[in-house]
């Protein structure tokens, strides 16, 4: 049914394959249209858009972390929030303990 194909990206006027299993990813997503950008300019627009990768998921690496103390164990940990006054924070270890 699809067969590999080639297509002018809109941005860098190179060439890039649109594969059959490309194809078959976009038909089983329910895409109509076909990528207009090669992958370089796919990802080049995807980073401006956002910020530079500032926005939208972060990864756990550049989430900001915050010291505490585990309320459980005593150990100095870091989160990914500001703790709160009088909350209970946890470290990793002991918040999988408690689930």
């Amino acid at each position: 049914m699809f067969q590999d194909k080639y297509i002018t990206c809109r941005d860098c006027s190179s060439e890039f394959l649109f594969s059959v299993s490309e194809q078959e990813f976009y038909a089983e997503k329910g895409f109509e249209n076909e990528p207009a950008r090669c992958p370089v300019c796919r990802q080049a627009r995807k980073q401006s858009r956002n910020g530079g990768g500032g926005g939208g998921f972060r990864s756990r690496e550049n989430r900001q972390q915050f010291p505490a103390v585990c309320a459980s164990c005593g150990c100095q940990t870091t989160v990914p929030f500001e703790p709160t006054a009088g909350k209970p924070v946890y470290c990793r270890d002991c918040f999988q303990q408690r689930r």
